[in-house]
């Protein structure tokens, strides 16, 4: 099992910035990739960046591309999503997920992702 746990979420004016951080616990040392999506209210839950655990590779939805960035610190076991030029449409509930099963690609799916984060609401005001 793995655990998620996201937090740095809250309040923003749209142009500003905020950085979302996803602490995993438990057998890390099988995840594949970690991931980051997100749900609006009313929609469904889309995919917003994925990347390697090895940091090797990384892919990033076209409407964030440029403004979104994830890194990681291994030590930590944490990865994070610098969000800047936050836009309204960027409000969200942020979720962390990682997939455990092997891959040889960077997943996009929400269905290729095994264990969750709780999410962390994201509200960007214009």
């Amino acid at each position: 099992q793995v655990q998620l746990v996201e937090s740095g979420g809250g309040l923003v004016q749209a142009g500003g910035s905020l950085r979302l951080s996803c602490a995993a616990s438990g057998r890390t040392f099988s995840i594949t990739d970690m991931g980051w999506f997100r749900q609006a209210p009313g929609k469904e839950r889309d995919f917003v960046v994925g990347s390697r655990w090895s940091g090797s590779t990384t892919y990033y939805a076209d409407s964030v591309k440029g403004r979104f960035t994830i890194s990681r610190d291994n030590a930590k076991n944490t990865v994070y999503l610098q969000m800047d030029s936050l836009k309204p449409e960027d409000t969200a509930v942020y979720y962390c997920a990682a997939r455990v099963r092997t891959t040889f690609v960077v997943r996009t799916l929400r269905s290729e992702y095994d264990f969750w984060g709780q999410g962390t609401q994201v509200t960007v005001s214009s």
